[in-house]
């Protein structure tokens, strides 16, 4: 149910019944036709440009042909009140009381899946947070993941298939040193040998964690010699590192359905595998690499290197494969992967990347475009960065875990709602500063407060009547008249199916929490309203039904919206 697509399509089927009738002429392309909310200074509920698209097909003025549809519309549309011509032609709506007062017993009834459109229905991959499993998430890890949840939730509240997956790059130089570091910190604990001050070594006090559950696992006996006990030594020591990872996505709500591991990809094969499929297609050949820019040209040395043919996808460059040792690049191992989720048959990749890997993406599109001939389509989300402050002032925290604020301090600071709610108060693409203030304290300039305490209010009004909020309510001819405050709540009521849709299609859940704020600013403003003029009050000596029902049409929007966004809804506050 999506008020404004459903008037676009019935709005559409008149025009075509006008035109068999001979009384206008509809241009061939006549699918442009919007349905839209009139500006804020104008009572009506909807706006329709009909006339406008209409005007030169008929080869009169659009305010012609806007006095023409006026009197059809009223004629076959009984649920309109009025209809209104506009500036240069705009036809403004007004519906009647009876068509809302049905709308509020059909959000009643579809209840948790209002909002959900009827689309055709897709298998998702969506592959977030991927961080190296070298130590706990930190706070520039977070909005990525919540992004890629909230995403998530919102395909699946829309009926599609969604894999949330998590890539383990558990194989490389960054592995080496993870494991190093976690071997000296054994031989530290078990031999009392100081931990080198002249290596490059991960300081942060969670390895000395892992380094004791790997001596209190007695998986390994003997710890001489690194060499011989490497491959053992870091497949525990990754294993350890997830389940701390496992455990900073679970203080969010986070939980990925999947996990694939880079270092099984290699040993099955599979980045030689992908590798021989793209040279046979000629995207993968030896070269070599002109002096890529910002590099010093005489420490560049040009070679002969294994190169995959990006810049035939719009790349600004071909890609090397290969490292100078012979070892496979970040690059090779993505390919492999990419190509194994392609071979796992969805209709849509997505990809949350950091703001470091904003530069990534074409590259990976361009792999992803050359292993399936186009037929897969994989779009990159790029999460840029967060800056904490408090009081004004640049935030620091308990640096315990190494050097960065963990995912954990944050969420121990100020809760998972907030976190989630705020993080996503902002499009991905913009850089954004996380006040601790404003975040923890109970006003309207905290957003998620704001929103939660709506929901509160709705609960104790039903709990002072004693009427159970998740009955079905339902408006029987109840003579009450909704006023002109309780229509500009419906109004924006029925802007959530269009919410939702927007936010799918643009993947921006940024416009969940934005509405949801707008949403309780309506209903908070309404409340106020009943401390100054009883008639107002929703608790009075009469039980308005018409009013009840409005109240817990506001409350499911709010719950469908805060469950996609990973938030809580607290009965009481």
């Amino acid at each position: 149910m999506n008020l404004f697509i459903d008037y676009q399509t019935k709005i559409l089927k008149l025009l075509k019944k006008l035109e068999s009738k001979e009384i206008i002429k509809i241009p061939k392309k006549i699918n442009s036709i919007t349905i839209e909310l009139p500006p804020k200074n104008q009572e009506a509920h909807i706006s329709c440009n009909a006339a406008m698209l209409l005007a030169k097909e008929n080869n009169q003025k659009p305010i012609e042909v806007a006095k023409i549809l006026v009197k059809h519309f009223t004629k076959d549309f009984k649920e309109f009140n009025s209809v209104e011509i506009a500036g240069p032609g705009f036809l403004n709506i007004s519906f009647n009381q009876k068509f809302w007062k049905n709308y509020l017993n059909q959000v009643i009834k579809l209840n948790t899946k209002y909002g959900s459109n009827k689309l055709k229905k897709k298998k998702y991959n969506i592959e977030f947070v991927s961080a190296n499993p070298t130590g706990p998430l930190h706070v520039g890890h977070c909005r990525g993941a919540v992004l890629g949840d909230t995403l998530a939730n919102i395909f699946t509240f829309n009926g599609n298939n969604v894999t949330k997956e998590y890539y383990v790059n558990d194989y490389g130089g960054q592995i080496k040193i993870f494991v190093n570091s976690v071997y000296y910190r054994i031989l530290e604990i078990i031999k009392n040998e100081p931990f080198p001050s002249n290596l490059e070594l991960y300081p942060g006090d969670y390895i000395i964690d892992i380094a004791k559950e790997v001596i209190k696992s007695k998986s390994i006996k003997d710890f001489s010699n690194l060499k011989k006990i490497f491959n053992l030594l870091s497949k525990k020591s990754i294993s350890l590192s997830m389940k701390i990872i496992e455990n900073n996505l679970k203080m969010l709500g986070i939980k990925h359905d999947n996990f694939v591991y880079e270092s099984n990809l290699v040993k099955n094969n599979l980045v030689n595998n992908v590798i021989k499929k793209l040279k046979v297609k000629n995207y993968v050949y030896n070269g070599k690499l002109d002096v890529p820019k910002g590099e010093q040209t005489k420490e560049w040395k040009q070679r002969d290197q294994l190169l995959f043919r990006s810049s035939l996808f719009g790349d600004d460059t071909d890609r090397p494969l290969q490292k100078i040792d012979g070892s496979w690049t970040y690059f090779a191992g993505d390919m492999a992967y990419h190509s194994n989720k392609i071979s796992r048959k969805f209709d849509i990749l997505i990809n949350i990347l950091g703001a470091d890997h904003a530069g990534y993406t074409k590259r990976i599109i361009s792999v992803t475009k050359a292993i399936s001939n186009n037929k897969v389509d994989l779009i990159c989300k790029v999460s840029q960065l967060v800056k904490l402050f408090k009081n004004g002032e640049p935030f620091k925290m308990s640096k315990r875990k190494g050097d960065y604020i963990t995912i954990e301090d944050l969420i121990n600071e100020v809760g998972a709602d907030a976190t989630r709610f705020i993080m996503l108060n902002r499009s991905n693409d913009v850089e954004f500063d996380f006040d601790f203030k404003k975040v923890t304290e109970k006003s309207k300039d905290n957003p998620v407060f704001y929103v939660q305490y709506a929901y509160a209010r709705i609960n104790s009004v039903f709990r002072s009547l004693k009427v159970n909020l998740k009955s079905n309510l339902k408006i029987n001819n109840e003579k009450y008249l909704l006023n002109n405050h309780e229509l500009e709540i419906l109004k924006k009521i029925a802007e959530w199916p269009k919410c939702i849709n927007l936010s799918l299609s643009k993947l921006e859940p940024h416009r969940i929490p934005f509405y949801l704020y707008e949403l309780a600013t309506l209903f908070h403003s309404y409340w106020t309203l009943g401390n100054v003029n009883k008639e107002y009050r929703f608790i009075n000596e009469e039980k308005n039904l018409t009013r009840l029902a409005l109240l817990q049409a506001v409350s499911i929007v709010i719950k469908n919206g805060m469950t996609i966004l990973g938030v809580s809804t607290p009965e009481k506050m």
